[in-house]
């Protein structure tokens, strides 16, 4: 008997310690494949994860500027809203877009400029880019994959020259035929991923009434060629047709696939995270849950071919898109590993999903929700709501969450807010003015978390940014005799332009400035992206037609005593209802917070349990801390680099401050002061034995930069 228990006890020995030696070797395995940079956000896995340690908590001390690169090609006139290139690096080479978007090789031990090449050949560029594609092919075939406006191009690599066996000499258009009616215009926001010879990518396109249709398309990387389409608005017949009307399909727009992709090369799978359908508040003409927008789907990379999918939001009217690709992670979960995805969204809430089904790896229980009071609007009736990890962020102001500057200041914030409607997470946009909080800018941004494969731990830097939303419905058709082409140029603008560049003109988000556009564009040039589009812009070549002269009154300050000889405007049956003070800032008076602190948090979350490690503020106000309290969190957009050095480097605030957290407590260890702000995902890297990390940086104004660069530190 003793002999049978010792042997079973040493075969349980052997037993496990063959698991903990297959669970080592499997563990340096997923290592080996971070030890370049090369894919956006360090890999296919979109975990911004490095296993290099070089650098880490005992020298980041000592980190220094190792090279700056300026590309100078913006210009002078030249505003943009942010630099978000994410650098890769493929061997000796950096490859980067600049703001103005041209594409860069540069020796990335040195910073010199090796080649550039200028896609739109000195015509204006600009918009958001996070980065490029590489691709290696046999014999010695690189590629890089750069989109600007509408196209795709392809680069050599090593030249900088076009691969003019590429689609049409080197390039393809992006536009998405979504039939009559419909804008065309799609962009990439994102760079797509590489799966074989297959280029995967989702599409940036305007969200409002007329927007193309979201699809995710994969092409070939040597011809240029469509492999596949996925249509996240089905046809008939696709799975998900039954849950819009039955033609939305040839009118409904957006439910694309702007913040990028992630891919599990072993299993061939690849992930899609989806926004709102359009029109993003409003939805009377798409009834139902609307797959497959704002949607987290699973597809088969080779050919596109539906797996399975999980709606995040139903029937979207809050403009709740999944800002990120979801991190591919394993769980420990009851004494098993189970690969799954991690989705961080702008509510608050991780999905942590079975990689293979889709199946919740922690409870969602979907909950009844309000009902909206907006006329023709059918809300869903119900939402998901995850029970871990819990919400890395405030789902609800209440008085107490009301911050005080002044009693009377804190009185007027409490009136304002006991005007709004909200009755919780998802109360639905109202002709009252409804509170949106977290907002549509809240919650997780584009540059998604940092996954430490060793610890099992997310880190997620989030924006607490509450807005109102107010529904009108405006009535373009009553503009009265006597009226001046001021007065009518501006309501065609608050009808149509004000959702996406603001109340006083100077852009909301990606959307650029119209302040002073008459001096740095032609009306001729103003009025061609009218008709014709820009970027992620439709066409409003059908409604602005015999309104020209006013639309252009306003955007001059002009016209205001000059009497409109404008006929009556044909009656706009796209959107009945528009959020007039979308994307907005609920501030006080004096433009500040109306909730405390902290306003942007880092937080380190152990995703095999669901619990917090830690959850410090991310940058400081130092004009509104208050005497004594901590820092107040900023702002901050972009995401985190995490090595295993135990570092956690980001940029992301508005506060020109490049930081490295210890990845274990949430210390600063480390800070420097940069020439802009940082709102970019870092890159890390190794070259001749030395680490590397770069980052993006836009130098001018807050949110209208003028400049950009990157900048890179390595140990002395």
């Amino acid at each position: 008997m003793h002999s049978k228990i010792g042997l079973r006890s040493v075969t349980t020995t052997v037993c496990i310690a063959c698991v903990n030696l297959m669970l080592l070797l499997s563990c340096q395995s997923r290592k080996s494949d971070h030890q370049t940079w090369q894919v956006y956000k360090g890999g296919p896995d979109a975990n911004n994860y490095s296993a290099l340690d070089q650098i880490n908590r005992s020298n980041v001390k000592d980190l220094e500027v190792a090279w700056t690169f300026y590309p100078d090609d913006e210009p002078t006139d030249f505003q943009f809203w942010k630099y978000e290139c994410n650098p890769i690096v493929v061997d000796t080479l950096m490859f980067i877009t600049s703001a103005w978007r041209q594409l860069y090789a540069i020796n990335a031990a040195t910073g010199e400029k090796i080649w550039s090449f200028d896609p739109l050949q000195g015509r204006r560029g600009g918009g958001v880019l996070r980065g490029v594609t590489y691709w290696k092919g046999d014999g010695g075939t690189e590629r890089i994959f750069v989109n600007a406006r509408s196209r795709l191009f392809s680069v050599d690599a090593r030249s900088g020259k076009l691969d003019t066996s590429f689609g049409e000499q080197g390039t393809i258009s992006l536009n998405i035929d979504g039939g009559p009616n419909r804008s065309s215009i799609a962009r990439l926001s994102t760079p797509g991923i590489i799966y074989q010879d297959l280029l995967i990518i989702g599409a940036a396109v305007s969200e409002s009434a007329g927007a193309p249709p979201g699809d995710v398309r994969a092409f070939h990387v040597r011809t240029g060629a469509l492999a596949w389409t996925f249509h996240t608005i089905p046809h008939p017949g696709e799975k998900g047709y039954d849950t819009w009307p039955k033609d939305a399909y040839q009118y409904a727009g957006a439910a694309n696939a702007w913040a990028g992709l992630s891919l599990d090369m072993e299993r061939g799978i690849v992930y899609v995270p989806t926004g709102s359908p359009g029109y993003d508040y409003y939805a009377a003409d798409r009834t139902g849950a609307n797959l497959f927008g704002n949607c987290i789907i699973a597809l088969d990379a080779a050919t596109g071919e539906y797996i399975w999918h999980y709606q995040t939001v139903h029937h979207d009217i809050w403009d709740y898109d999944l800002p990120t690709a979801p991190n591919l992670v394993t769980i420990k979960k009851d004494g098993q590993e189970i690969d799954a995805i991690a989705q961080p969204s702008k509510i608050g809430f991780i999905y942590v999903l079975d990689r293979e089904t889709g199946t919740p790896i922690f409870p969602i229980e979907e909950r009844p929700v309000p009902e909206s009071r907006v006329p023709g609007e059918e809300s869903w009736p119900t939402q998901p709501f995850p029970t871990l990890p819990k919400p890395f962020i405030r789902q609800a102001i209440t008085e107490g969450d009301l911050i005080k500057f002044s009693d009377e200041a804190f009185r007027e914030n409490k009136q304002r807010l006991d005007a709004l409607r909200f009755e919780g997470l998802f109360t639905p946009p109202d002709t009252a003015g409804t509170l949106f909080f977290p907002g549509s800018r809240g919650g997780a941004e584009w540059g998604g978390g940092g996954y430490d494969m060793e610890s099992g731990i997310l880190y997620i830097n989030v924006n607490e940014s509450p807005e109102i939303a107010t529904m009108d419905k405006v009535k373009v058709t009553d503009h009265k005799p006597g009226e001046t082409k001021y007065a009518v140029g501006q309501r065609f603008y608050n009808t149509y332009c004000l959702a996406c560049h603001g109340v006083d003109k100077s852009g909301i988000e990606a959307n650029p400035s119209l302040v002073d556009i008459t001096d740095r564009l032609s009306p001729a040039e103003i009025m061609d992206q009218v008709n014709n589009g820009a970027g992620i812009m439709p066409s409003f070549v059908s409604v602005v037609k015999g309104y020209e002269e006013e639309l252009m009154a306003f955007l001059a300050e002009s016209g205001k005593d000059e009497l409109s000889s404008a006929k009556s405007m044909p009656e706009d049956t796209s959107t009945t209802y528009l959020n007039v003070t979308a994307h907005g800032y609920f501030l006080d008076g004096l433009d500040r917070p109306i909730v405390t602190p902290p306003w942007g948090t880092l937080s380190a979350i152990d995703l095999h349990t669901g619990d917090y490690v830690w959850k410090v503020p991310l940058g400081n106000d130092t004009e509104l801390q208050q005497p004594g309290a901590p820092p107040t969190g900023i702002e901050n957009y972009g995401g985190p680099a995490v090595t295993a050095g135990g570092l956690v480097f980001i940029g992301a605030t508005l506060d020109k401050t490049f930081r490295a957290f210890d990845s274990a407590t949430g210390e600063v260890l480390w800070t420097t002061e940069l020439p802009g702000h940082a709102l970019a995902n870092p890159a890390v890297y190794q070259l001749d034995g030395k680490q590397y990390v770069s980052i993006a940086v836009s130098i001018g104004a807050d949110l209208r930069p003028t400049k950009c660069a990157v900048l890179t530190f390595a140990l002395p």
